[in-house]
């Protein structure tokens, strides 16, 4: 998280502007909340220039449980294209089995999830209810940089995109998205909030079996509060916002500047690993995440002593995902240039001492 938020949340603790509680302590349905709440709400929608005809949810669950909440609010028990592009839309296709027909559209698996499949060879059905798709995969560090156009692929569904990880790193295509959901804890705040951006169309069609409490169209009529929301989140969500907001780049402000400065921060560790003989990446450049960059080092016997190096310097977590081994930085915004720059200084270093 940006160090200032961090620090202005630390100042608000015990007392919110004067209030003489902090936000932990507030109602939910008191003034000082909904100011919060309201602030929170717009300030997202102005960041990601939200159409109006889109409801704003403020939920929990995570990522996990929207794959279970977007099927029984959309699906109608009927069949759902997936494009399986990683670990994370994997998942969202084999929950999704419990409330509809899941069916694989495409998959990455045949190159180890390392290229994310083109959207014209996509198996899309005619009757399908949706589309899902990850737009954003952290363990392959795969993202799709452009989303498709499924009506130009032949398909009338909407698509609903995993944002979790990216989301506030670049702009996105309203035109072309039904429902977008992400938990905050990549770009937004604390574990805790799951944000779903929601077309008001496809409201009100929630299964059956359906939790109240997860039902979009009942959260929508209750702004979000028909049970008790994790309100501490929404305030770190919405400082982060605000810090969002005061971003500059040049003439950029906002995401936009972010967004470039995601692209720089991403092309310098990709440039180092690749110009090395002695790291890899083994993702296909088109399809490369400027959040989540996996390396390998070619020879993994070195892997504990690079990773012991690593934490002398501060530089931590850079272990990669049980699942494919390996390193893995996450460059999300709150981290800046200069933390980059520190890790491909270790980089040549390491290699420097070790061949």
């Amino acid at each position: 998280m940006p160090l200032e938020v961090l620090q202005q949340a630390a100042a608000e603790m015990t007392d919110w502007h004067g209030s003489g509680m902090g936000v932990m302590e507030m109602s939910h349905r008191g003034k000082e909340f909904i100011a919060i709440y309201e602030q929170a709400e717009a300030d997202f929608r102005a960041l990601l220039n939200i159409p109006a005809h889109f409801k704003i949810l403020f939920m929990q669950g995570g990522g996990i449980a929207e794959n279970a909440i977007v099927p029984l609010n959309l699906s109608r028990g009927g069949k759902v294209d997936f494009v399986v592009s990683g670990s994370w839309s994997e998942k969202s296709f084999q929950e999704a089995a419990r409330y509809c027909q899941p069916l694989l559209a495409a998959s990455g698996k045949a190159s180890e999830f390392t290229a994310l499949p083109a959207p014209g060879s996509w198996q899309l059905s005619a009757d399908a209810q949706y589309v899902h798709l990850c737009s954003n995969e952290t363990i392959h560090g795969v993202e799709c940089h452009e989303l498709p156009d499924l009506k130009a692929l032949g398909s009338a569904a909407p698509l609903v995109i995993d944002f979790s990880s990216h989301v506030l790193s670049r702009s996105v295509d309203w035109s072309r998205v039904g429902l977008a959901f992400g938990g905050a804890q990549k770009n937004i705040g604390p574990a805790g909030v799951t944000l779903v951006v929601v077309r008001e169309d496809l409201l009100g069609h929630a299964l059956p079996a359906c939790p109240s409490a997860f039902d979009y169209k009942l959260v929508a009529q209750n702004d979000s509060m028909y049970n008790t929301p994790p309100t501490y989140g929404i305030y770190m969500a919405g400082l982060t916002f605000q810090w969002i907001l005061r971003q500059r780049e040049g003439t950029l402000q906002g995401v936009a500047a972010l967004e470039q400065r995601n692209i720089a921060k991403a092309q310098l560790l990709y440039d180092a690993v690749d110009a090395s003989s002695f790291y890899e990446n083994r993702v296909s450049p088109a399809s490369r995440s400027r959040m989540n960059i996996p390396f390998f080092l070619k020879d993994e016997s070195r892997n504990d002593a690079f990773l012991a190096g690593a934490k002398a310097r501060g530089l931590l977590q850079l272990k990669g995902h049980k699942s494919v081994g390996g390193m893995r930085a996450s460059i999300y915004n709150a981290m800046p240039l200069e933390g980059v720059q520190a890790l491909v200084d270790y980089l040549r270093e390491f290699e420097k001492s070790h061949t």
